[in-house]
């Protein structure tokens, strides 16, 4: 990870092919696209490889959450059950459905727990949004059975977890519907992209029709298409699901890298006794984007981040204090800050963001870190990694 990483000519030749012979619209056109329909090629190879019914690609992971909520049903008023580590994205999508929100703990899985879900739920909870972070999946046969109990639905936000599984069946598959994100940094990207990805019918129709303005995409004539539905223009353009495909079919290839890289590592990191190891529900369906290690105390994680950057260990994170990914440093999250009133702004018991607490999650993220697993190190680069890594901690 990133799959940038991993750029040649193979991506190279698929744009070139959108740029000499087809068009740059997902749709239609079809006089001047030569049969090239570089979104409905990626789109079924995604399906091929997650075992999935109906993949939607769109132009963001954000687009795709929101477009999975829409499409689910989810919406004004309906309480959505959330991490508080996660990308922001997870949350601002849940407020610009109309929704409402609901925090809830996670454990040492880095995902929501399932006691912890449990504890929220109310008479409005619609759905919870379950992030499988850093490529690993939380406690799914735990959370299920919560879910069923209460009748709700399960978003997967897979955005940072594409190529992973759980017994089998992959990250974003296994709940209602699911969301992957293929930014720059993601471990396959179009450049700008994201997917929704479903075996439902019914939120599959949904979500084509709602990513393109409410078409139905009935016929090869754009101007006669009926509209069923209100949406709003989440489309990927050709070029972008060109890069996408080239990147998709070396997925296999990136994960297999990422989780040799990974193993070596961790390998050697679990030689110091004062490291802890993530909490992973399959080690086999990892797709092992990351390395996460839990450290003694908030002190000492404070000082090995510290002394880790100074030994050149680069691409760790110490979630704690990142301003994008955990709830203790999203301001505009806690105070509704928005260019326009939120509808959440309207309903009289609304949550009061500045009160939320989540001393479990706090506990465990303050003593986090996760390393970052390239494509591109060379052995050499990895033996040399191992040896800057003892001399942090030594």
């Amino acid at each position: 990870m990133p799959g940038f990483e991993l750029f040649g000519l193979e991506e190279k030749q698929e744009v070139a092919d959108v740029m000499d012979n087809g068009f740059t619209f997902r749709y239609n056109f079809d006089h001047v696209r030569n049969d090239r329909w570089k979104t409905r090629e990626m789109e079924a190879l995604l399906c091929k490889k997650m075992s999935a019914k109906h993949a939607h690609l769109v132009s963001s992971g954000t687009a795709a959450l929101q477009t999975a909520m829409a499409a689910a049903g989810i919406g004004a008023g309906d309480e959505v059950i959330v991490p508080p580590f996660t990308f922001v994205a997870s949350i601002e999508a849940v407020f610009m459905a109309g929704a409402v929100p609901v925090f809830a703990e996670i454990d040492h899985t880095l995902c929501l727990s399932a006691a912890s879900i449990e504890a929220v739920i109310t008479p409005k909870t619609k759905a919870i949004n379950l992030v499988h972070m850093c490529g690993s999946m939380a406690k799914m046969d735990e959370i299920i059975s919560v879910c069923n109990k209460h009748n709700l639905l399960i978003l997967e936000d897979a955005c940072q977890a594409i190529g992973g599984s759980y017994r089998g069946q992959a990250l974003g598959t296994i709940g209602d519907v699911g969301c992957y994100s293929f930014d720059s940094v993601k471990t396959i990207t179009c450049g700008e992209g994201g997917a929704v990805i479903t075996n439902n019918d019914a939120i599959y129709k949904h979500a084509h029709m709602f990513s393109d303005h409410g078409h139905d995409h009935v016929g090869s004539d754009r101007g006669a298409e009926d509209h069923p539905m209100m949406g709003l223009n989440f489309r990927i353009s050709e070029m972008n699901s060109a890069l996408g495909l080239a990147q998709l079919r070396k997925l296999d290839n990136i994960i297999d890298i990422q989780r040799k890289n990974k193993k070596i590592i961790k390998d050697a990191m679990a030689e110091i006794p004062e490291i802890t190891f993530r909490d992973i529900p399959d080690p086999a369906g990892d797709s092992a984007g990351f390395l996460t290690f839990f450290m003694p105390s908030e002190a000492r994680t404070v000082e090995i981040n510290n002394k880790l950057a100074e030994h050149g260990v680069d691409g760790c994170f110490y979630w704690y204090i990142n301003k994008w990914h955990y709830l203790k440093n999203w301001q505009h999250i806690k105070q509704l800050k928005s260019s326009a009133a939120l509808p959440i702004t309207l309903i009289e018991d609304k949550p009061d963001y500045t009160q939320v607490l989540v001393p479990q999650s706090d506990a465990i993220m303050s003593c986090t870190i996760s390393m970052l697993i390239k494509l591109s190190w060379t052995e050499d680069e990895i033996t040399q990694r191992i040896e800057n890594i003892k001399r942090a901690f030594a």
